[in-house]
């Protein structure tokens, strides 16, 4: 596979050097943009509960702000170390799940109870179905966070890989998504390197 470099202009440099910067300086954030970690600072509550696709350093960090947590993975060897360390931190409000067939990493939330939830993060496989998974299981005014949308969703960001209009979203299902969240508001943050959105839910 061929690398490409053609990114790497002299401002992708300099936020890239800025961005390794910071999460030596923060270990314990997590791999958002720093613009999305402090506007998710400031929003969660003690009494939110939430749900994650895809965990990591997001885990233990919403866990230790929130009430609830439930984490689904597909990877058994990152579970394994991102269990290791919830059982090392004694975080006991965590419903930590492994699923690694991509169907049932979806759809495991399909039993959960509708608008219950005050937040979701996309951040792993199979993100535009996860996208449209969340919709109903957030309440009415819980945000739906997805990291590095400038790949599938149009933008004008400088991040590398990241879609322009003319090219549309991704995937149907993110054509899907966008008609779902069109009245929601939307916070877009960017650090050069990635992008990381949140979308508040309306009432319908």
């Amino acid at each position: 596979m061929t690398r490409r470099f053609s990114h790497w202009t002299p401002r992708y440099i300099v936020n890239r050097i800025q961005l390794l910067i910071y999460e030596r300086t923060h270990p314990d954030s997590p791999w958002f943009s720093q613009g999305m970690i402090e506007v998710l600072g400031s929003w969660l509550q003690p009494q939110h509960k939430g749900l994650e696709w895809g965990s990591g350093r997001s885990t233990l960090w919403f866990a230790q702000r929130v009430n609830h947590l439930i984490s689904i993975e597909h990877d058994e060897s990152w579970y394994r170390r991102i269990d290791s360390q919830l059982k090392d931190t004694k975080l006991g409000n965590v419903d930590y799940r492994l699923c690694r067939n991509p169907s049932e990493y979806v759809s495991c939330v399909e039993q959960l109870p509708r608008e219950q939830l005050d937040f979701a993060l996309i951040d792993g496989i199979a993100r535009d179905r996860c996208a449209l998974a969340a919709v109903p299981i957030l309440k009415v005014g819980g945000i739906l966070i997805i990291d590095n949308c400038n790949w599938y969703l149009p933008n004008d960001s400088g991040a590398p890989d990241s879609r322009r209009a003319g090219q549309g979203a991704a995937s149907h299902e993110w054509e899907l998504f966008l008609q779902r969240v069109c009245t929601w508001r939307r916070i877009w943050t960017t650090n050069g390197v990635t992008d990381t959105a949140l979308w508040v839910k309306s009432a319908e």
